[in-house]
This record gives structure tokens, sequence and C-alpha cells, in this order.
């Protein structure tokens, strides 16, 4: 089928020099110009993954390089290698001639992503506990407030900013390399927050007592405590998603992460 002059007007490159191709320097071109090309990738797959895991672009979703480089202002350079870091991701699904499309919930991913933060976000809260200050505790304190006024927002960017804080906070003392393992842990985890704040009525309102739960012991300097509500906390989120987008699936590593982390209690 022949295709239109429009459509054929997306696929082009806009007009003006491309100084990268497919990640490398173009004839000519200098390694300034390669290194600004592929900053503006890691920009655009910056943009696309916030998009993807805040829920603006849901599962199933259909996404067209030439539509979402217009959007984003950018051409289709940077646009293919930020489409590449999402396939990697497993964040989308891209196949040759076809349309990617942002993966669906898989129930897989969700389970290993929640065993991994259970067992490493439990481990930082042991070791952060006895090493909190009162200024750290009142930073915590002032996050929570922040997640309590914007819990009804439609559009809770402010509440899961202060989210992040919170967590960071409680986490704070492990090594560079734990925190990094942490944060991007949380960052792909998000995703499932918001579809447990979508799907499960009440979600957010007992996510906050289980915060203040964890406050409260931190406070108290009860680092057994903190650990086991952690992990009960992050458990539950991971629950609530499984058994609304898929319940014939058995969380293992899930059930397992919160069984070792409670002393078999679980």
């Amino acid at each position: 089928m022949t295709r239109n002059t429009s459509e054929s007007s997306e696929e082009r490159e806009p007009d003006g020099p491309v100084t990268v191709v497919d990640g490398a320097p173009a004839p000519g071109a200098s390694s300034e110009a390669a290194t600004g090309g592929r900053r503006m990738a890691l920009d655009v797959h910056g943009r696309l993954r916030a998009m993807i895991l805040s829920g603006e672009l849901p599962p199933g979703s259909a996404l067209l390089q030439a539509e979402m480089a217009r959007k984003l202002g950018v051409s289709r350079t940077p646009m293919r290698e930020a489409f590449r870091l999402l396939q990697e991701e497993g964040l989308i699904d891209a196949r040759p001639d076809q349309r990617a499309r942002v993966r669906a919930v898989d129930p897989e991913d969700l389970d290993g992503v929640y065993g991994a933060r259970i067992m490493l976000e439990a481990l930082a809260v042991t070791t952060t506990a006895k090493t909190l200050t009162s200024e750290d505790l009142d930073r915590m304190g002032e996050m929570l407030e922040r997640m309590k006024a914007h819990a009804d927002d439609e559009k809770p960017d402010e509440w899961y900013a202060a989210h992040r804080e919170f967590h960071r906070v409680a986490t704070r003392a492990v090594g560079a390399q734990l925190q990094r393992t942490l944060s991007s842990l949380a960052e792909h985890s998000e995703r499932y927050v918001r579809l447990a704040q979508l799907g499960v009525p009440g979600s957010r309102a007992r996510a906050h007592q289980e915060h203040e739960a964890l406050l409260e012991a931190l406070k108290a300097n009860d680092e057994a405590e903190a650990t086991k509500v952690i992990a009960v906390h992050l458990a539950r989120t991971a629950l609530s998603v499984m058994a609304d987008v898929a319940p014939e699936y058995e969380p293992v590593t899930t059930r397992s992460a919160l069984r070792i982390v409670s002393g078999g209690q679980a």
C-alpha cells in the first residue's frame, strides 16, 4: 500500500544537520556533537520513562517514534536511541515493522522487583535506624505531612516526591552502590504503587498508617519493628497489585522475602 505524503514526511528527520546516527558520529561530526547527541537521547529516554512510570502512558499504549519526536520537540535520532533503552529496561515492546507499545504489567517482574525491594530496603532501614538524627526524623515527619496534604490530589506529583524523600531518608546510611540500586528499584516500582492506588480503594490511607508506624518505630529506636514495618508495607503494595492484575499468579519471591525479613512469621 502506498504511503501518503504527510505520513512520509513524519518519518523523515527535521531539516538541518544530523550529527549522530544510531549513537555514532556522522562523517565529519565532532566528538563534542556526538556527546551532545547522546545526552539528548538520555534526556528523551528519561522523559519517556517518567511518562510510562507515572501512568501518563498507560500499559498497552501505542508509541510512534515520529509522533513522540514531535511531542517532545526532538529529531527521530535521539528518539530511536530512547526507544532502544526503554526496550532494554523492559518498559516497551518494540518489534521491527510494528508499533512499539508500553508493556502490560508483568507479574513476574512485579514479584521480582518487590522481592528485591523487601530484602534490600529492610537491610537499609536496619543499617540506618541507629544513625538517624533528630533532623532526619523531623524531615521524615515533614514528608509524612506533605503526603497527607496531597493525598487527594488528582495529579499527585507532590505526593510521590514526598514519598520518595521519606524512603530516601529512612535508608540514607547505606553505601552509594546500594543507594543507586534502591533508587532504581523504587523508580521501577512507582508504576506499581500508582496501580495499587488506582485499583485498591483506601490504599493511600493504609500506606499513610504504615509510614506513620515506620516513623514511630525509628523514633523509638526499635530497629526490629522498623524492619518488619517496611517489609510488610512493601509486600502489601505488591500483593494488592498482584491480586488486581494477575490473581492467578503466585508471588513466591515477594512472600519468601517477607518471610525471611519477618523471621518466618509472614
